[in-house]
C-alpha cells in the first residue's frame, strides 16, 4: 500500500492514525530550541528591570515563531501521509532549518538577525509552495495558495527586520509574526478565496494524528521541567533547599501529566495515540500557552535551585506562578465543549488559586514559594480528578 501511495497525487494520500517516526526524530530538534528559549527566560530573569519588558518579549516572539513551524509541520503531517518520499524530503528541510534557527536564537536580535529571518521566510515560504505545485488540479491547492500568499506578505517584514536591525527589527517582526497569527486563525483568507473551513475545500485533516503529534510534543515539552532542575542540582549537588525544589518540581511534573492526560471531557483518559481528546479550533493556541507554561516553570524551579537565598525577586515569582496559570489556561481550552455534558471548573478555580496566592509569595524564601506552587498543582490535580469521578457517577456519559 506504501508503494502506491508514493505513485499516488499527493492530495489523494491519508494520513496515518499514528505518528511516523521521523516525526518523532523532527521532534529532536525541539528539545535544543526549548531548550534554547528556556535560557532566554533565564536571562529575561538576570537583567535590569527597565529592560525587562523589551527582553522578554524578543523572548515570547521567537516562542511563538518556532511554534508556528512545529504547528504548520503537524498539521501538514495529519493531513497528507509523511512516509512518502516528498514530504519526508520537506520534513527533512525543516527540521535542518529549524536547527538553523535555534543555532541563531542567542544573537537573533544582534548579528544574526538576517540568517535568521531568510532561514525562517524559506521555511514558511517553502513548505505551502511545495503544496502548491503537489497538489495541482487536486483539493487543497486553493488553501495551499492562501497560505503562501500570507506568508509570502510576512516574509517580505521578515527580510526587512532582519536588514534593518535595532527598533526596526522588533516592529517588522512583531507585524509578520501577527500576521501569520490572524492569517492561521481566520484560515488564510483571501479576495474572492473567502476564509472556509479547510473540510469545504477537501482537505481531511487526522484528529487522531494530530492529537498525538500534540501529546508527543507536551512529553519534550514536560522533559524541560526535569532537565533544568535536575542540571541545577547536579552542579553543587545536592543541598537541603537543593532536594526541597528537586522535589516540588518532581510534583509539578506528575501534576502536569495528570492534568494533561486526564483532564477530559469524555470522562477517560487520552492515551499517547491521541485518543480521549477532541481538539478545539484554538487547540493550536491552547498547546501553544501549555508549552509556554511549562517552560516558564521550569526555568522559574531551577532558578531556584541555583540561587536558593532570599529575599525573592518578584519576576521569579511571576514566573513561578505565572507558568502553571498559563498551563492550565491552556488546558481548559484544548478540547471542545460537549454542551450536554456538564462544564468542569477546576482548572478555573486552579487558575484563581495561583493568581489569589501570588502576591504575598515575595515575602517568602524561594524555596517556599517553589514548594507552595508544586502543592497548589497538586491540589488541583486532586480536586480536578475528585470532580471528574463525582461527574461520571451523576451522570453516565461522563
Amino acid at each position: 500500500m506504501l508503494t502506491r501511495s508514493v505513485f499516488r497525487g499527493l492530495g489523494d494520500s491519508k494520513s496515518p492514525r499514528s505518528a511516523t517516526v521521523l516525526e518523532l526524530l523532527f521532534d529532536i530538534v525541539y528539545v535544543f530550541a526549548l531548550a534554547r528559549l528556556a535560557g532566554r527566560v533565564a536571562d529575561d530573569l538576570t537583567i535590569v528591570r527597565h529592560t525587562l519588558l523589551s527582553e522578554a518579549g524578543q523572548t515570547v516572539l521567537f516562542f511563538t515563531a518556532m511554534w508556528m513551524i512545529w504547528s504548520l509541520n503537524a498539521l501538514l503531517a495529519s493531513t497528507y501521509d509523511p512516509r512518502r518520499p516528498d514530504l519526508q524530503a520537506v520534513l527533512l528541510a525543516t527540521m535542518f532549518g529549524t536547527l538553523v534557527l535555534a543555532v541563531t536564537l542567542p544573537q537573533a536580535f544582534g548579528q544574526r538577525g538576517v540568517i535568521f529571518a531568510c532561514t525562517y521566510v524559506i521555511i514558511q515560504v517553502g513548505r505551502p509552495l511545495f503544496l502548491a505545485f503537489a497538489l495541482r488540479g487536486q483539493a487543497g491547492q486553493a488553501f495551499a495558495v492562501r497560505v503562501l500568499t500570507w506568508h509570502i506578505a510576512s516574509g517580505v517584514l521578515w527580510i526587512s527586520g532582519g536588514i534593518s536591525g535595532g527598533l526596526g527589527r522588533g516592529v517588522f517582526w512583531t507585524i509578520a509574526l501577527g500576521i501569520e497569527l490572524i492569517g492561521a486563525a481566520t484560515n488564510y483568507p483571501l479576495p474572492r478565496m473567502g476564509g472556509r473551513r479547510l473540510n469545504s475545500l477537501g482537505v481531511t485533516v487526522s484528529q487522531e494524528h494530530l492529537a498525538e503529534r500534540y501529546n508527543q510534543f507536551f512529553m519534550i515539552a514536560l522533559a524541560e521541567v526535569v532537565l533544568e532542575a535536575g542540571a541545577a542540582v547536579s552542579f553543587p549537588g545536592f543541598s537541603t533547599a537543593g532536594t526541597v525544589t528537586l522535589v516540588a518540581s518532581f510534583v509539578a511534573v506528575v501534576s502536569f501529566w495528570r492534568i494533561y492526560f486526564y483532564h477530559a471531557r469524555s470522562g477517560h483518559a487520552s492515551t499517547s495515540s491521541g485518543e480521549g481528546i477532541q481538539l478545539s479550533r484554538w487547540a493550536s493556541y491552547s498547546l501553544l500557552l501549555i508549552v509556554g507554561g511549562i517552560i516558564c516553570t521550569a526555568v522559574g524551579f531551577g532558578q531556584v535551585i541555583e540561587d536558593p537565598h532570599p529575599p525573592i525577586d518578584w519576576a521569579l515569582v511571576a514566573i513561578i506562578f505565572g507558568g502553571p496559570v498559563l498551563f492550565l489556561i491552556g488546558r481548559s481550552t484544548l478540547e471542545r465543549e460537549d454542551r450536554s455534558e456538564p462544564r468542569c471548573r477546576a482548572l478555573y478555580f486552579g487558575v484563581a488559586a495561583l493568581v489569589v496566592a501570588a502576591p504575598p509569595m515575595v515575602l517568602l524564601p524561594p524555596v517556599a514559594v517553589a514548594a507552595v506552587a508544586a502543592l497548589i498543582l497538586a491540589g488541583i490535580t486532586v480536586y480536578d480528578q475528585r470532580a471528574h469521578t463525582r461527574g461520571s457517577e451523576t451522570n453516565p456519559t461522563l
